[in-house]
């Protein structure tokens, strides 16, 4: 179909300066690239983004994992521990709207670019770290990956069969879905900065994120006064569809029903199909998804 791919320009002329690596930070800043801005990717002379997975002596082919997210971004490699490759970052942050960070916790200011030293470089910078554990946590200098914030956040807990043992979901809602959270918070203070001129520092912590998604068993939570238990469901049922693809309809307290499907829909034979397989259930409602991902290209200085 033409004109379904569409390329964003919402930030064209915003400057990104990015130190992120591995998934929760690169998101983020991938996020704000589809979105227009120039980002400009810091990354080790040496390994890269340790995302790339390069190996000594090997050959440089960064896997897929690495270009899911880091699709329109630019790249330079510095060591910024070098007197020139911090000048050379540092006239970056000179001219960059947006920096974003998610190293290990104190690594930026030991590299001498925390928040005070950026600030002072460039007033209107809007300063952002994503982290595993927020100020004052007593985790805070921990490390944090998506399934230690999936866990310390609450989302593994309910997730699974409630005779079993809680298990990870599989979507990597504690990097990504911080990184999203990162995103949304970004664009707020450009629109602050569009009236007051003034940068600012943010920092989401990946186990605050969790908790946000967690809402939804928090308010059972509420109602109940008692820990959200993990559901007592009966395995999906899944069957392949003749030339469909993957079809899973899951019940929902049996009057819920979501069906959700990842091929597109072909000549309306699937609705036949889907109709005659339909569960018997008072009230139950069908809602169609198709599921498609981004057109990506990959820029590398």
């Amino acid at each position: 179909m033409d004109g379904i791919g569409v390329e964003l320009d919402c930030l064209e002329g915003i400057r990104v300066v990015d130190f992120t690596q591995f998934e929760a930070g690169p998101s983020c800043t991938e996020t704000l690239a589809w979105l227009g801005a120039e980002v400009v990717k810091i990354e080790n002379p040496k390994t890269g983004d340790p995302g790339r997975r390069l190996r000594p002596g090997q050959p440089d082919d960064d896997p897929w994992y690495f270009h899911q997210f880091n699709a329109n971004k630019k790249s330079v490699t510095l060591n910024l521990k070098s007197p020139r490759g911090l000048e050379i970052v540092k006239e970056l942050l000179k001219k960059a709207d947006i920096t974003v960070e998610n190293m290990a916790p104190g690594t930026i200011e030991r590299l001498g670019l925390g928040y005070d030293v950026v600030k002072e470089l460039n007033p209107g910078i809007i300063y952002c770290q994503v982290k595993g554990f927020g100020a004052g946590s007593p985790y805070e200098k921990n490390l944090a990956f998506d399934m230690i914030a999936q866990a310390a956040g609450g989302p593994t807990s309910v997730t699974g069969y409630g005779d079993r043992p809680p298990v990870k979901p599989g979507p990597s809602f504690g990097d990504t879905g911080t990184g999203m959270l990162m995103a949304i918070s970004i664009l707020a203070a450009l629109r602050k900065r569009d009236r007051t001129g003034n940068g600012q520092r943010l920092q989401v912590a990946m186990q605050d994120a969790m908790i946000h998604y967690m809402r939804v068993p928090f308010s059972r939570t509420q109602l109940s006064g008692q820990a959200q238990l993990r559901a007592r469901q009966r395995p999906v049922a899944a069957r392949r569809a003749r030339a469909f693809g993957l079809v899973s309809v899951q019940a929902r307290r049996a009057q819920r029903l979501r069906l959700c499907l990842y091929q597109p829909r072909q000549s309306g034979a699937l609705d036949a199909a889907v109709e005659g397989d339909r569960p018997r259930r008072p009230g139950g409602r069908l809602a169609l998804r198709h599921q498609s991902g981004p057109q990506r290209t990959r820029g590398r200085g």
